[in-house]
Formats: structure tokens, sequence, C-alpha cells
């Protein structure tokens, strides 16, 4: 599996600032977070059924225990980072093909970077952070949503990720994506010759048949 990445654009997000008395105030967004059975700017379509699984995944693993958080960029990797946390998801819902999500920004440090870009009025975005593959242009069942995060909205399509990071590759391990080792499969190929190759192989396959 790779790790996916899809940006909303900011322009389908309603960005909330509640002014309460005595109170420092409260900012949230709002809108589509995911968003199935159409082509996106990466040239990818989910499917109906596997957004509708993982939200609901999703809401009991991450946000009924209050754990949903999300970064303000994306890192380059699975993990959410708590040194870079900027909000949490208190709500996501399907509604037809969209999954309608409400984040609430936090007192923290990229929280703070966050409120105060809204406070300027630079339009931001959130893009959803998943680990899966791909069958063309469709991404398979086996995707695993990990975060939705908050992005700069770029002003050009051209400037929309391409979202695959295509240099690793991932797995389950229970509950935990970790990295998959096809570099050290490459690596002890290239050291150990031809002759190795069926032993490496048949490791690296048992590696994943323990792991899936």
């Amino acid at each position: 599996m790779k790790l996916i990445t899809e940006r909303i654009e900011g322009s389908e997000l309603e960005f909330i600032c509640e002014d309460t008395e005595g109170k420092p105030k409260a900012y949230f967004i709002q809108g589509p977070f995911l968003q199935a059975e159409k082509k996106n700017r990466n040239g990818r379509i989910y499917k109906n059924e596997t957004i509708i699984r993982e939200v609901e995944r999703y809401g009991l693993e991450k946000i009924e225990k209050n754990q949903a958080l999300g970064e303000l960029d994306h890192p380059p990797t699975p993990t959410v980072n708590l040194d870079r946390v900027s909000h949490i998801i208190t709500n996501l819902n399907m509604d037809g093909d969209n999954a309608i999500g409400k984040a609430k920004l936090i007192d923290t440090p990229t929280g703070k970077i966050a409120m105060a870009l809204l406070d300027a009025g630079i339009q931001l975005g959130v893009s959803s952070r998943g680990v899966g593959s791909l069958k063309g242009d469709v991404v398979n069942d086996d995707y695993r949503l990990l975060a939705v995060d908050i992005v700069a909205e770029p002003s050009a399509p051209e400037a929309y990720v391409e979202g695959i990071l295509e240099g690793k590759e991932y797995i389950l391990e229970g509950s935990q994506i970790v990295e998959r080792a096809v570099e050290e499969m490459e690596k002890e190929l290239k050291m150990n010759g031809s002759k190795h190759i069926a032993e490496t192989l048949q490791q690296f396959l048992t590696h994943i048949r323990g792991n899936i």
C-alpha cells in the first residue's frame, strides 16, 4: 500500500469563528473531507462503499475516543506527529457520496498558526491522508483513512500534490501502519546475486503474509 493524499478545495469548506463572551474565539472547519464516485484532481476515484466503511471505522476508532487528530500540512509518513497537531475532528458523516466533517482548531503552536492565517483572510483547504493500493485510477478496498490535515489552498490546479509518495510502501501490522522493507529487499538482491533471489523473495513474501 502507498501513502495517498487528496485535497478538497477550500471553496467547498466553511470556516467558522465563534466569539464566545469571556472565552477565546473557537475556530472550526466544516465541509466535505472526502469524496467518492468522482475523479478528483489527482485522477483517482474512491468507491462509495470504501468511503462509507472508512468513515464508520474512523468514527469508532478515532472520533469517539477523542483521538481524531490532524496536522497543519502533510507529513511525509502515515504517522500523526503530536508536535504538529493543529486540530481535532469532532464529526464525520456521509451525505450522499461526500463525507462531511467538522474539525476544531486547538490551542497548539500549529493550531495558532492556522487561526492566524484564517484571521488574515488566507484560504486554507483540507486533505485526507491514508494508505491503500490502486487498480488503474480506482482506489482499492484496502484503503485506510489515517487523518485529515489542513493544507494551503494552491491557486493553480498544477499546484496540487501528486498524492502518492512513490518511494515508500506500507503494510498493516495489527492496527499499526509500518513501512514495508522494499528497499531492504532490493539491496539484499544486489548484494547476494541471483542465486539468493528465490530465498530473499520467499522471506519477503513470508513477512507480508504474516502482517496482512
